[in-house]
């Protein structure tokens, strides 16, 4: 295995709880950990299984026994939406600080509208077994009253890109007190909205960043294909599955779209357009996204794929939630071939792990894509 960072055994103590702070945040309470690993911290409270349920296949092997420091806590924020810990208080974030540091720092914003704790299965327990500190925030609003969050048309979703960089800078900080020195390397990564996020921060804020990894990223912008437009057409056409092939969903995933018809195409429509056009009160599948012009909103939010440090994006051709050909195909596309950036079209792949074992002979995980490509990052950044 390729290890971009060398893996140094930490001769320090972990400093004492009270001696770390994380700048700007509101609350933070410390724990001295054996394992930061879900192994570890499902049993001490330090998780929540509820944040990673359903990303990833039963058949996922990670790996355990880190110890380290967790920090858990929330910047200051209005919206109370995130119960975790029972302190209803949004804009809550993870930092995990293994005891044998690499030397780098992954930070990650979480897909859907989970909790902070959603990326732990999925990329935190890799990453701190390589040694990486990691990092992740709520994006500042969760579950389905998100877009309630904000004044404005696209304020809940401008809020996760500055909830990102808000934790990127403090989770630089923290790295520097723990270890004496700041991250040699700081990569983002994310699944789907936290894709999305890794698209955007790596576009406008890209000195906070060595490269990223973009997991089936959500494309949002504010002309062409985004799902303002392909949901609907989906939905419209449904169960005609001509109709549903022609909003832009791949031939041969037609197995997968009674589940996702039934809990995604309508409610992820939904949300989005309350977000982005909260004064359409029409039906789901007749939402027209370039008649009804939301585009001042879109364009807070929206990608324009000139990325500006390494990026690699995978997807899944069977995904049926975000279509390869009206997401991330139109994505590399606005990136064209003169910016840093890679491209790995995953056969098989869906949206979620876990329909694997659901349909294990017709699906492909992604997770494993994930890691190959994690690797591949560390590999074309290093000197």
């Amino acid at each position: 295995m390729f290890v971009a960072l060398t893996l140094v055994a930490s001769l320090l103590t972990a400093p004492a709880a009270y001696e770390l702070s994380v700048p700007g945040a509101e609350k933070l309470v410390s724990a001295r950990l054996d394992d930061l690993t879900t192994a570890g911290t499902t049993l001490t409270g330090h998780t929540d299984p509820a944040d990673w349920a359903g990303l990833h296949s039963k058949a996922t092997v990670n790996p355990t026994g880190v110890p380290g420091t967790q920090l858990d806590g929330y910047f200051p924020d209005t919206s109370t939406g995130n119960a975790t810990h029972g302190w209803n208080h949004d804009s809550q974030f993870v930092i995990r600080l293994p005891d044998r540091w690499n030397g780098g720092l992954v930070v990650s914003g979480t897909p859907g509208n989970r909790e902070q704790y959603a990326n732990d299965y999925t990329i935190s327990d890799w990453v701190l077994s390589k040694g990486y500190a990691f990092a992740a925030t709520d994006k500042g609003n969760v579950g389905v009253t998100f877009h309630e969050d904000g004044r404005r048309p696209g304020d809940a979703v401008a809020e996760w890109n500055e909830r990102v960089t808000q934790l990127a800078v403090a989770a630089k900080s923290v790295v520097r007190q723990r270890y004496g020195r700041g991250p040699a390397r700081t990569f983002m990564a994310g699944i789907s909205n936290g894709g999305y996020l890794v698209r955007w921060q790596l576009e406008n804020r890209g000195w906070l960043y060595d490269g990223g990894v973009d997991w089936e990223g959500t494309l949002f912008r504010v002309k062409g294909d985004n799902l303002l437009n392909f949901l609907p057409a989906a939905l419209k056409a449904y169960p005609d599955e001509a109709g549903v092939r022609a909003a832009g969903f791949t031939p041969g995933s037609e197995f997968l779209w009674p589940f996702h018809r039934q809990y995604y195409w309508e409610l992820t429509q939904q949300l989005y357009q309350k977000e982005l056009d909260p004064s359409y009160t029409g039906a789901a599948a007749d939402y027209d996204y370039d008649a009804r012009k939301p585009y001042a909103a879109m364009a807070r939010i929206g990608l324009t794929g000139r990325i500006t440090k390494p990026l690699i994006t995978i997807h899944g051709t069977l995904d049926s939630l975000l279509p390869i050909s009206r997401d991330s195909d139109v994505y590399a596309r606005m990136v064209g071939p003169h910016r840093p950036f890679r491209y790995h079209r995953i056969e098989g792949g869906n949206h979620l792990d876990s329909l694997v074992d659901v349909y294990p002979d017709r699906l492909r995980p992604m997770l494993p894509a994930f890691r190959d490509a994690f690797e591949e990052l560390e590999g074309w950044v290093t000197p």
